[in-house]
């Protein structure tokens, strides 16, 4: 359960996000619109991740490693609210063949998978989120598309004949809707089977198949046209896609009544909203500029003649994407689509390598510079270098794109970071086709102006991972609320954990410091309940957005397939050793109840063949009675001296023993350390008469047996820290090693930080001559962020 302390922070968090909403004293502004938004905006902090990952193309057996940005949505400032990252590689049928948890500190964080040997070629998904990101839906997660070769089988490719049905066109009309009478602006999308667009053109007929427009795609298989529907009438649209037979597809259905929006850049500084309508009744119309989900105008103009006219300040928005909605009187949303504004400040990284040129097994020093404005300003960056060769001329994409644009688009953005690289007519008209055709709200309207407020089934995890699960009624599946439920993982170290199951039957626990693969046992009291049916849910997201197109081509005759074959065959067998080194972070040794009031190693005291004669002779504040149902522990109050009467919390190696007679009938050999809390204590909702905790020599139960009814599951914690191994050559003895290195990653640092602007990295080149990509990607405290990429040439040796 959350504590105080972390729903107090939560609430602090959230109360920052509105008190940074500009107008915020306009609440009551258009009749209230401004000030719902608001209220949805406090209960629903948006928070983004961007994951840097070292290559865009592995090897099966290679490893994946990558650093976690996390940032607030709204401005792309780092944002500490999660602790903990959920990671996962998807194959194309959206499976997960591999998922991790990663341990976020101070917003950022980082972790790698290991490709197993028999993983299949393709081309898979990179994708990672947090519990809070769960509550909006898996459009909103971060997805990166990456290609596994597996080297060692076939890459199973088969030639495709290529047909007008494996192409994709999509039409949208601007604003949302064809209405007729009223010309609107309708833009196209076509793409191929990977989600790249490609070149197409073609006309729009009318029933009487008239030619209405004509259109021809531009940038990236998008384009646009202008046309007005005709009362009563449907259209089509012929597309001709080289040289394929051309294709026929339906154009949006034509309302009869209803509002188009049209947005046109008038001037260097000023955007208009041009709104026509059917309706000559005047009314008035309301216009809400917002940037995830942050107010930037909101303006009201009367429709009259079915016609209104909006003029917007462009140094009014935010950097990013905006949302342009049009609302009636009656605050229903009308219109919506989107206008981006490429950020006007980012982080300039720099990377200069200490030589024009390097030989193998030669030294690298690189220096990283970050600025803002020509003024050096401190990041947090992240550095990978690896080999270029057939297998990895993919692009990797850049923090920048990601944040300021792909991460509020639905789908794959083809090239995001063509949007950001000038200001020519050509890339504005791209652009203006991308909002086109990607535009989403993130939110249901429906859910932001209703009157209740926003309830989330998701908590933030603030200061660890939150398992959850439900107890059910056997047999009928039906929620069991109000039942107290005990979570441990049998240790040496005495962990436990209580919650009481709500109205739906959901239980959850807090888990701070809980790394790796362990059991945890999940159960009731008996006392409580007999009957419970216990389910521990899998934290990963079970929802899953479209799957990301367009990721890098799988070569099929790659010339260096069989060398990267024998690269990685001999890295294996001569660096393997190194390959899965995992260190844990050293726990916590302290009980959960802190220092014990009687603490007893049973190896120093007289050793008794039954437990009973250990507490009966030297515990004394633990009182053993028998009963007519058996054993029953008693323990005397330190701070009166009376005995509790309740029995205490029983514990063997953290976990709690219910039913006395089975711990007596233990074999007191068994047990190494025997704790007692002599007082009443607090822990969460229950009140224990005291705590009895027993330890066995390795922390595993020593062969108890545990009721039938108890939950018994292999989890996985938050994912250890695995070492990058690269060799370093500073003597003459180690350049002159026979040990071949034929590394095609030369470097990977996650954790660089450049403090005053400043940084510098230094590693070693292998053995392999020929280019290396250096990819550094960084974020500083302020939200500004930035990428590099320059090129090592590394030469043979003479």
């Amino acid at each position: 359960m959350l504590s105080t302390a972390n729903k107090g922070l939560l609430s602090g968090l959230l109360l920052w996000l509105l008190a940074t909403l500009p107008g915020y004293g306009q609440i009551d502004s258009l009749n209230g619109l401004t000030g719902k938004l608001a209220r949805y905006q406090q209960a629903a902090l948006p928070e983004k991740l961007f994951l840097h990952l070292d290559r865009p193309t592995y090897l099966s057996s290679e490893t994946i490693w990558f650093k976690v940005y996390a940032v607030d949505g709204t401005y792309g400032r780092p944002l500490a609210l999660s602790t903990v990252a959920y990671v996962e590689v998807l194959n194309r049928e959206q499976q997960p063949v591999l998922q991790g948890k990663i341990a976020l500190k101070k917003a950022k964080g980082q972790g790698s998978f290991s490709i197993p040997a028999s993983l299949a070629s393709g081309t898979y998904t990179v994708r990672a989120y947090t519990s809070w990101m769960k509550n909006f839906g898996p459009e909103y997660y971060f997805q990166q598309p990456v290609t596994i070769i597996n080297t060692s089988a076939t890459a199973g490719i088969k030639a495709r004949k290529d047909s007008a049905a494996a192409y994709d066109v999509q039409f949208f009309p601007e604003g949302g809707n064809l209405v007729q009478g009223l010309s609107s602006k309708v833009a196209l999308k076509v793409t191929d089977r990977t989600g790249r667009g490609i070149a197409a053109e073609g006309k729009i007929l009318n029933q009487q198949g008239a030619v209405v427009a004509q259109f021809k795609t531009l940038r990236f298989g998008m384009g646009s046209f202008r046309f007005t529907p005709a009362a009563g009438a449907s259209y089509t649209a012929v597309v001709s896609l080289g040289k394929l037979p051309a294709a026929t597809y339906k154009l949006p259905a034509v309302y009869e009544q209803g509002y188009v929006m049209r947005l046109e850049s008038t001037s260097p500084t000023a955007l208009t909203v041009s709104v026509a309508a059917t309706t000559t009744q005047p009314e008035t119309l309301s216009l809400l500029v917002h940037s995830r989900q942050k107010v930037v105008v909101a303006a009201r103009q009367p429709l009259l003649n079915g016609q209104a006219l909006f003029t917007i300040d462009r140094g009014q928005l935010l950097d990013g994407v905006s949302h342009f909605t049009l609302f009636n009187a009656a605050q229903q949303p009308l219109c919506e689509r989107l206008y981006f504004q490429a950020p006007r400040q980012t982080l300039t990284i720099t990377a200069r390598p200490d030589k024009n040129g390097y030989t193998t097994r030669d030294k690298v020093s690189v220096q990283v510079a970050t600025a803002a404005a020509s003024q050096p300003v401190g990041a947090s960056v992240s550095m990978a270098v690896y080999r270029l060769d057939s297998l990895t001329r993919a692009s990797i994409p850049d923090i920048t794109s990601y944040l300021w644009l792909a991460a509020d688009l639905r789908g794959t953005i083809e090239q995001p970071e063509y949007y950001f690289s000038a200001t020519s007519p050509e890339v504005a008209e791209a652009t203006d086709n991308l909002m086109l055709t990607q535009g989403w709200s993130r939110f249901d309207w429906k859910q932001v102006l209703a009157a209740a407020p926003v309830a989330f089934e998701f908590l933030p995890e603030l200061n660890g991972h939150l398992v959850r699960g439900r107890l059910t009624q056997a047999g009928t599946n039906k929620p069991v609320p109000g039942i107290t439920t005990y979570l441990s993982a049998p240790s040496r170290i005495t962990r436990l954990q209580n919650a009481v199951s709500g109205v739906n039957g959901v239980f959850q626990f807090e888990l701070n410091h809980f790394y790796g693969p362990q059991d945890i046992i999940v159960q009731t009291d008996p006392q409580q309940d007999s009957t419970c049916q216990i389910e521990v849910f899998s934290p990963f997201s079970p929802q899953y957005a479209a799957a990301v197109a367009g990721g890098p081509a799988l070569p099929r005759f790659a010339p260096d397939y069989a060398k990267r074959h024998f690269q990685q065959q001999v890295q294996t067998i001569y660096s393997g050793k190194y390959a899965n080194r995992i260190t844990m972070p050293a726990p916590d040794s302290t009980a959960f109840f802190g220092k014990p009031d009687e603490i007893y190693l049973l190896d120093k005291y007289t050793r008794f063949k039954v437990l009973e004669e250990v507490m009966r002779e030297y515990v004394p504040g633990v009182d053993v009675r028998i009963r007519k149902d058996g054993f029953h522990f008693l323990v005397k109050d330190k701070i009166n001296g009376a005995l509790l009467t309740q029995n205490p919390m029983v514990l063997l190696d953290g976990v709690p023993v219910f039913n006395i007679n089975k711990m007596m009938a233990m074999d007191p050999l068994k047990i190494q350390k025997l704790e007692v809390m002599d007082s009443r204590y607090v822990h969460g909702t229950s009140i224990y008469d005291g705590i009895v905790s027993f330890t066995t020599y390795k922390g595993n139960l020593a062969g108890f047996s545990l009721d039938p009814r108890v939950l018994v599951q292999a989890y996985e914690g938050v994912q250890g820290q695995r070492e990058f191994y690269a060799p370093r050559y500073e003597t003459p003895e180690a350049r002159q090693s026979r040990l071949p290195d034929f590394r095609n990653l030369l470097y990977w640092n996650p954790d660089i930080a450049t403090a005053a602007g400043a940084g510098k990295s230094e590693f070693y080149t292998g053995d392999q001559a020929g280019q290396y990509l250096i990819v550094i990607q960084g974020l500083s405290d302020t939200g500004l962020a930035g990428s590099a990429r320059t090129i090592l040439e590394v030469k043979p040796a003479l």
